[in-house]
């Protein structure tokens, strides 16, 4: 049973910073691939960012890169998105996501989380 647990979100003025977490059971975290989603209101939920099964490679959408950065730490079977520099566009839903397969975690992961709300005043 893959489960997955999201906190973190809340409210933020822009060009601020938060940090997301994911809380996994310990089989998914050490057999899958992980990362994020995000909806935006009115939008199609998309790819944020994600790393492979044993961490060692990663993958971001660039409307984050050099902002958004994905990590995970296996002690405490969590991975963690540290948010920088947030933009009122990045006001979404945030979904935790896993797969077995790197390729799918970033189009078509088979796990989500519930999701955390993020909002970006301007």
């Amino acid at each position: 049973q893959v489960q997955l647990k999201e906190s973190g979100g809340e409210l933020v003025q822009a060009g601020g910073s938060l940090r997301l977490s994911c809380a996994a059971s310990e089989r998914t975290f050490s057999s899958y691939a992980m990362g994020w989603f995000r909806q935006a209101p009115g939008k199609e939920r998309e790819f944020v960012a994600a790393f492979t099964n044993y961490g060692d490679g990663f993958a971001y959408a660039d409307s984050v890169k050099g902002r958004f950065t994905i990590s995970r730490d296996y002690s405490k079977n969590t991975v963690y998105l540290q948010m920088n520099s947030l933009k009122p566009d990045d006001t979404a839903v945030y979904y935790c996501v896993a797969d077995r397969f790197f390729s799918e975690v970033r189009k078509s992961p088979d796990y989500w989380g519930q999701g955390t709300q993020v909002t970006v005043s301007s």
